[in-house]
């Protein structure tokens, strides 16, 4: 049983029904998309994974198997009849010299290790049109790297592991007790009524400390708002998806769209101290609409279309994410922050092989 329907819950529940698991999905959602407050609502889908600034650790190696996953399983979907809306690249801007430099020794140690990253100067940015952002003083290039369109691809993994046989139940998680025998858990739903399993997985994001608070685990998730604004270009704007890929700027991210459009995004952290953010002020949606000042003429004369936000869940005192087998048949998956599309993958993998060793089907864990 997986609780939360977001990107991960969704990919864990498709990887264990792929594997032969039986699964059920609770979520109050259902079938439909995710409420708007979700963090898998606001998300943009950038996958940085190559362009990673560290080279070691568990961020680094969980990006990378999920960068392959995300390979491999769109091509699965795609054989399925549920293509994933994918976009090659990503350019990451630097604002300055010391940065353009740290760009570059990072290309050269990702050469060494057989990857792909291409420094590009500022000569070559201003050959690229739409003009890029001013300011920038050269970029880094992932060819790996990419953008996937977050809610086709959670429409794509629900339909079908629908059509591998997952149960969706419509309803809110209340409480989580333990029980003797093989089913060790029970799940009391927000509706009424009872769900027993063997293996329960929480993927609920900032709904997982109400549920794990009761049973002893403290894990506490921090609010972080993410906004998000789509955008029309003016009439007679070349296409930005003539750029190379997506492009990373300042903290804000600016990805192409079909018909001359554009969405941007970004994490708008709280000041330290303060509490956490529960809506863009009009300063502070200004500034992403202007790119702090940085906007060129072209982006400054679009319209917006539509603003959206949403809630991430960031671990508070713990490293995102948060993959934690708390006792036996009882598996944590939250807390993923910014790169719940990126690191689902990656997660799901991890889910199956905590299961597959718990019950003694190692055979069947990793990738189907």
């Amino acid at each position: 049983m997986v609780i939360g329907a977001g990107v991960v819950g969704l990919s864990i529940a498709w990887l264990l029904q792929h594997q032969g698991h039986r699964v059920t999905l609770v979520d109050p959602t259902g079938t439909g998309p995710q409420p708007p407050q979700a963090g898998s609502s606001a998300a943009l889908g950038l996958l940085m994974a190559r362009i990673y600034r560290r080279s070691s650790g568990r961020g680094w190696r969980l990006r990378q198997r999920s960068l392959e996953l995300w390979t491999s399983w769109r091509q699965q979907l795609g054989a399925a009849g549920h293509p994933l809306p994918w976009r090659p690249g990503l350019l990451q801007l630097a604002a300055d010299a010391d940065a353009f430099a740290a760009q570059t020794r990072l290309a050269a140690e990702r050469a060494r290790r057989g990857l792909t990253l291409q420094p590009l100067a500022a000569e070559t940015l201003a050959a690229l049109s739409p003009c890029l952002p001013s300011g920038a003083v050269g970029g880094l290039f992932s060819p790996d790297d990419g953008q996937l369109d977050p809610l086709p691809a959670m429409a794509a993994l629900r339909a079908d592991a629908i059509e591998r046989g997952l149960e969706l139940v419509a309803n809110g998680a209340g409480a989580i007790e333990r029980q003797a025998g093989a089913d060790r858990w029970r799940l009391a739903l927000a509706g009424g009524g009872w769900l027993q399993t063997p293996w329960l997985v929480l993927s609920a994001g900032l709904g997982c400390p109400a549920l794990l608070d009761p049973l002893g685990h403290h894990r506490p998730h921090v609010p972080v708002l993410g906004q998000a604004l789509e955008l029309q270009l003016p009439a007679g704007t070349p296409d930005p998806c003539q750029w190379p890929g997506s492009v990373s700027w300042g903290g804000v991210n600016l990805v192409p769209r079909p018909g001359g459009r554009l969405w941007l995004g970004a994490t708008l952290e709280p000041p330290a101290g303060e509490p956490p953010l529960a809506q863009a002020s009009a300063a502070e949606l200004a500034s992403l609409r202007d790119l702090g000042g940085s906007a060129p003429d072209w982006l400054r004369q679009a319209t917006v279309l539509r603003h959206w936000q949403g809630l991430r869940a960031r671990p508070h005192g713990a490293p995102a994410p948060l993959l934690e087998e708390l006792e036996p048949g009882l598996l944590l998956a939250s807390g993923h922050y910014r790169n719940g599309v990126l690191l689902a993958p990656a997660t799901a993998e991890w889910v199956a092989e905590r299961i597959a060793a718990g019950s003694g089907l190692s055979g069947i864990s990793g990738s189907p």
